[in-house]
């Protein structure tokens, strides 16, 4: 099932979504007296999962705006750095990177971060530009893993059983901020900088583990590998996370970014006010930002 979280007539609602046919059917229509965000979609989820059935012919999707599908999380998102062989060779050539040790080419355990949900924003919004905080704008583009059930010290060998759906994320980046403190929380966290959407897609739907994805800025393809190329999987992230801190429904974790972000080019090709970032995750959907002014 793909999920997505809509605005129509001033009026927020969660949407069970065809994306062949482009249309859309209220949660509420189809689970009556359903009034929740998608954070409790996907809380409740196993109790009403065989409801959601169509009656219909649904709603045209383009009658409404598509908002990131979880905008209002309950806490920070979980993020993993350098999660890809490439691009963690590339981050340490560029000199940007204060976390690694000398000669290290890909990290011994996950590097975890977090993003606050203010930094949350949607397919077509504008990525906020910061020009008096930031002058290296950078993209990455990441698998989001939304988990469905809670759990603490969770096996690898159960760790999918948590896992709920996906959705495309781009972690935006400060990368003057993210070197010159040597902690990236600022560097990632500024006002507009996680683009999210356009859809949340139960993994039932997906192998989260083997998807193809790709980055395009302006149209030229930057961005371009498979999340079987992770150096940590799923399963690894999901056990490394809730070894002492307990997962709840609807947080989301984003899990790496390949080969290809601008301070991988000599010299750096930073993002700049009217860029637009185009990010394709297979099965999932494109999710496309122009940098604001």
């Amino acid at each position: 099932m793909k999920f997505a979280n809509l605005l129509l007539d001033q009026r927020r609602m969660v949407a069970l979504v065809d994306a062949s046919t482009e249309r859309y059917w209220s949660i509420a229509s189809l689970i009556p007296g359903f009034d929740g965000d998608m954070v409790r979609l996907v809380q409740d989820f196993p109790m009403f999962k065989e409801r959601l059935a169509p009656k219909d012919a649904g709603q045209p999707l383009a009658q409404a705006r598509i908002l990131a599908p979880i905008d209002q999380p309950r806490r920070n998102l979980f993020c993993v750095g350098k999660n890809y062989h490439e691009h963690a060779a590339e981050f340490q050539r560029s000199g940007f990177d204060s976390s690694s040790l000398h000669g290290e080419h890909a990290p011994e355990a996950p590097v975890v971060f977090t993003k606050p949900g203010t930094a949350i924003i949607g397919p077509g919004e504008r990525i906020a530009r910061h020009a008096g905080v930031t002058s290296q704008l950078d993209y990455e583009a990441e698998l989001g893993v939304v988990i469905g059930k809670a759990g603490k010290g969770i096996s690898r060998q159960h760790a999918m059983e948590h896992v709920f759906g996906y959705t495309v994320i781009n972690d935006v980046t400060a990368r003057d901020l993210q070197k010159r403190h040597r902690q990236w929380f600022l560097g990632k966290s500024l006002d507009g900088f996680c683009p999210m959407g356009p859809h949340l897609v139960t993994a039932d739907e997906i192998d989260g583990g083997h998807l193809d994805i790709k980055t395009w800025v302006n149209g030229e393809l930057r961005q371009n590998s498979n999340t079987s190329r992770f150096i940590f999987d799923i399963p690894s992230m999901i056990e490394t996370l809730s070894a002492g801190i307990e997962l709840h429904p609807g947080d989301v974790l984003a899990t790496g970014t390949p080969a290809g972000v601008g301070i991988g080019f000599a010299p750096p090709r930073f993002l700049q006010s009217g860029d637009v970032v185009r990010i394709e995750i297979e099965g999932i959907g494109v999710l496309e930002n122009e940098v604001g002014e």
